[in-house]
């Protein structure tokens, strides 16, 4: 039965081969999403292991963050732009599961959100899930709470309000065009909590800064951050 499946495997490989994500080349049997070179040249940042993230500066003085982190670093045309294109518009969800696992499990070796309880992906507007069919960060979240141990949980943050796309906007642009979308559903399941705020790619940090508004309404919560990458 094992050589069945496996020549099904072979043969299906022939007319939908299996490339990799970042690069576009052919994926060997053993090398699930990424080959072996994309996945050893991966351009991770180490944040995790440095006393205080680079990252920290975005929301200082706009609002309290504990860790701000980002497994990899977005830089036009590298292999990470590619990955992210895959996972928001190629339907690639599964990659966002892979690589968010991968850094939940060096996270979890750091000891960095040792004390996190929950993790929360930012989410999409019911318009905007029902156009791409899924949510890019709920999978991200997928992995890392995977890789981390904790639970992670879609229902608590929600957001209200469809907005435009900010990938052309400026900052000031950005924070007007999300200050008032998101709002808190259970907030008792937040009281006194650590909670992760889950995203795929850092730039300004305005949407992320508003659904940290709302969640910091309800007493006692610690937040901090972690996504994908970071354009910064």
């Amino acid at each position: 039965m094992k050589k069945f499946f496996l020549l099904i495997d072979r043969l299906l490989s022939v007319f939908y081969p299996r490339v990799c994500v970042a690069c576009g080349d052919l994926l060997q049997q053993n090398e699930p999403h990424l080959c072996l070179h994309c996945q050893l040249h991966l351009p991770e940042t180490n944040y995790h292991l440095e006393a205080v993230s680079p990252l920290e500066v975005i929301f200082r003085g706009r609002v309290p963050v504990q860790n701000t982190l980002s497994f990899l670093s977005f830089r036009k045309g590298n292999s990470v732009q590619h990955i992210l294109h895959q996972l928001k518009y190629k339907g690639n969800k599964e990659i966002g599961a892979y690589l968010g696992e991968m850094y939940g499990r060096k996270l979890a070796a750091s000891g960095r959100l040792a004390d996190a309880d929950m993790i929360l992906p930012i989410p999409l507007h019911p318009k905007k899930m029902r156009l791409r069919g899924y949510n890019q960060s709920e999978w991200i979240a997928k992995g890392l709470s995977a890789g981390l141990g904790i639970p992670y949980d879609t229902s608590i943050l929600v957001r209200r309000t469809f907005t435009e796309t900010q990938t052309k906007k400026g900052r000031f642009a950005r924070w007007q065009n999300v200050k008032d979308v998101f709002a808190v559903a259970h907030a008792d399941r937040l009281a006194g909590r650590h909670v992760i705020v889950c995203d795929d790619v850092l730039t300004t940090g305005a949407t992320t800064e508003a659904a940290i508004q709302k969640l910091l309404e309800v007493p006692d919560v610690r937040v901090s951050v972690v996504t994908l990458a970071t354009a910064q």
